[in-house]
């Protein structure tokens, strides 16, 4: 890759290890800041774009061709904008939060493989990274929300620690299974994994319907984004913020977004390739169909966001505990039995297809019953005709 050749000219001039691995290093993380910044700008116009769509409108087109310029309208403008501070605030926390939220987003990116060998640290322990760099984003919200001194924002980050601790189990427990087919907590070994023995969209189909839905909680969006909830709190934990403040928080939640984009390309879709035996193909190929597999799930995200209608705290609290937990701990059960019988993938994938299509319907319909709506909110009854006198 580029870092090797990078590093093979230095040596040809006779410099030593540590200049080498210096300037690799450097050269590593500018590229991959400049990836995610580019990314991220290209996030924006294609949610905009989409949900434009599912609203029947056009969505940004004055700026660019297309509206393509409209991401880079809006950073000039948001640098020109007044960064105010209220009084009594702790400022060194306040202003400390909007970095720290740009962090973890970054750190994930460092352990996911692009193409064949090409991931700037691929750890052993990748996926137990992963989740603890992932815990780390409540920090900052909360970071925000206490020290605006300003009870809306410190309800939002309340809200947001206790909606982030509880989704963070069944996104843990949803990948077990995963390291039980492949037997490592290496990305990049899950990814071989599944180039022979197929993607664990198919072999794990209830894991990936439970990450799916734990991840959209823990990076606060629609229909989980009870952080901000603007119709109850106003805005939340970013209430008190502005300028180029607030643009830190809204790139950062982008840049999470992607991050959990590129995870599920890497856990379930196979990463960067397809199939085995194809190693001859070029490593910008398959970075190229890498980026295009981020893309379509981050269309994904976006979809159930112009889709479906915000959650109360109540409901969504309780869908981690009594829907989504249960169910990613039968899938391991489930798992842990398919490894030791050593079952053939066609048939690992019958018997989690039908099992993850009867826990979800028959599961919905327990607590369904458990709950006990009362009448007047259940399905609206038909109203009585009322005679015309009595109007």
């Amino acid at each position: 890759m580029i870092n090797d050749w990078i590093a093979g000219l230095l040596r040809s001039f006779g410099a030593v290890d540590w200049i080498v691995v210096l300037v690799t290093s450097i050269v590593s993380v500018v590229a991959l800041l400049g990836f995610v910044v580019l990314s991220v700008l290209f996030a924006t116009w294609i949610e905009r774009k989409l949900i434009g769509r599912f609203q029947i409108r056009y969505g940004p087109n004055r700026a660019g061709k297309f509206g393509l310029l409209q991401p880079v309208a809006d950073a000039i403008k948001v640098m020109g904008k007044e960064a105010i501070t209220p009084f009594d605030v702790d400022k060194l926390v306040f202003w400390a939060a909007p970095i720290v939220a740009f962090l973890p987003g970054m750190l994930t990116w460092a352990v996911v493989p692009f193409a064949p060998g090409a991931a700037l640290a691929d750890l052993d322990t990748g996926i137990l990274f992963v989740m603890a760099i992932g815990a780390l984003g409540v920090v900052p919200v909360f970071m925000a929300g206490w020290a605006s001194n300003n009870k809306y924002s410190l309800l939002g980050a309340m809200r947001a620690v206790a909606q982030t601790v509880s989704y963070e189990i069944p996104l843990v427990l949803s990948l077990v299974g995963l390291i039980l087919f492949a037997n490592s907590l290496r990305l990049s070994d899950l990814v071989a994994f599944q180039h022979s023995s197929g993607w664990f969209l198919f072999l794990q189909p209830l894991a990936f319907v439970c990450f799916f839905i734990a991840a959209s909680a823990e990076l606060n969006r629609t229909p989980t984004d009870i952080m901000e909830g603007e119709s109850e709190i106003v805005g939340g934990y970013h209430t008190e913020y502005s300028g180029f403040k607030f643009s830190l928080f809204y790139v950062a939640e982008y840049t999470h977004l992607f991050a959990v984009s590129a995870l599920v390309t890497t856990l379930f879709l196979g990463g960067w390739g397809i199939v085995s035996g194809l190693e001859f193909v070029p490593g910008v190929v398959w970075f190229i169909l890498f980026v295009v597999k981020v893309n379509l799930v981050f269309c994904v995200f976006v979809w159930t966001r112009a889709t479906l209608p915000r959650l109360r705290v109540d409901q969504l609290m309780d869908f981690a505990w009594k829907f989504l937990i249960p169910l990613t701990l039968i899938n391991i059960g489930v798992a842990a039995v398919e490894v030791f019988l050593a079952l053939p993938g066609v048939l690992v994938f019958l018997v989690n297809v039908v099992l993850a299509g009867i826990l979800i319907a028959g599961w919905t319909q327990v607590l369904g019953k458990i709950s006990g709506l009362p009448p007047h909110l259940g399905p609206a009854q038909p109203r009585a005709a009322v005679p015309h006198a009595a109007r």
